[in-house]
């Protein structure tokens, strides 16, 4: 049976204030008043006391404490649900204000997955800062599991993401295809044809990211029937070690097109050859929430990044080889 948030203390008092529910909702993220203090600004005492008055406010409890733990109760489960709901329209209530001013002014948080940022954003941010002189990007660089959390939450404004990924009832607009290439040894014997055949690949022989990168899964799709096998083996925690991996004659991996023509094997002795049939890819999409009151906003960040891809010659990229 479904607990509703009590009524009488909104009814006869004084309502809770967007800064204790923010309170509330940072410390339901992390657990830990202190980490979830330094998150805020604030003291851990001033956070205590907000969340004790936010509880007194609502009249019933939201945390179980003790000295080694802090739990939600069921309570206070469905208060953070609301309050993150509540904290993000704040957000985009005031983001409403300045973007009828000026389009793409002002703070935008943007979180990126690390699959993209290094190789998308230094070819466009100058680009972006020249034309939108006034506008203050804040990037963050997450998984895209816990950047789509910070975006419900209202931390972020905005994911750069690679599809497919499910993403709920976020709004996406997408940007462009990123194609996966085979990477491998130049003595690896599909290395040395020109294009390779994806009914060939052996994924039993492919390293892919550590679990939590959506790389991983795309790798793992892309390797159709045989992706239980792909599963099964060597992972990597990042990039540049999963190419350390296959330089070292472990293995072969499949690498998104941004990256070859941003340089990524550049000091290797890899070689990336483009697939034949059946051409693995990805689409990089711009997320953002429905309510967001930045539409205008992002639909031109979203226009701007799709171009860079034409910037950069990615489309060149798979005829030049």
């Amino acid at each position: 049976m479904t607990r509703s948030v009590p009524h009488s203390a909104g009814a006869s008092g004084p309502l809770p204030s967007l800064r204790q529910l923010r309170y509330l909702v940072v410390l339901a993220e992390r657990l830990n008043f202190r980490a979830a203090a330094e998150a805020c600004f604030v003291t851990q005492s001033t956070l205590s006391a907000g969340i004790k008055e936010l509880e007194t406010q609502l009249g019933g409890q939201l945390l179980e404490r003790d000295k080694r733990s802090v739990r939600l109760t069921p309570l206070g489960g469905e208060v953070v649900e609301r309050a993150r709901a509540l904290v993000a329209e704040a957000g985009d209530l005031v983001a409403t204000t300045r973007a009828a001013r000026e389009p793409l002014s002002g703070p935008l948080r943007l979180g990126v997955i690390p699959t993209i940022a290094p190789f998308l954003l230094p070819a466009a941010l100058p680009g972006l800062r020249e034309r939108f002189p006034k506008l203050k990007l804040y990037l963050r660089e997450d998984l895209t599991a816990r950047l789509l959390e910070r975006l419900r939450t209202g931390d972020l404004d905005a994911a750069l993401i690679a599809l497919p990924y499910d993403t709920g009832e976020l709004e996406l607009r997408e940007l462009f295809r990123d194609e996966f290439w085979y990477v491998a040894r130049a003595d690896d014997p599909l290395a040395r044809q020109k294009a390779v055949a994806m009914e060939r690949l052996d994924s039993g022989e492919v390293i892919l990211l550590e679990e939590g990168h959506c790389l991983r899964e795309h790798a793992i799709a892309a390797c159709g029937s045989k992706r239980e096998a792909a599963t099964q083996g060597i992972e990597a925690t990042s990039l540049p070690t999963l190419l350390q991996m296959v330089d070292g004659g472990l293995g072969v991996t499949l690498l998104p097109e941004i990256a070859l023509k941003a340089g990524i094997l550049n000091g290797t002795n890899l070689i990336a050859r483009p697939f034949s049939t059946r051409v693995p890819a990805r689409t990089l999409a711009l997320a953002a929430r429905p309510s967001s009151a930045r539409k205008k906003d992002l639909d031109l960040l979203a226009d701007f990044l799709s171009r860079q891809r034409h910037k950069a010659g990615i489309p060149a990229l798979r005829r030049s080889r």
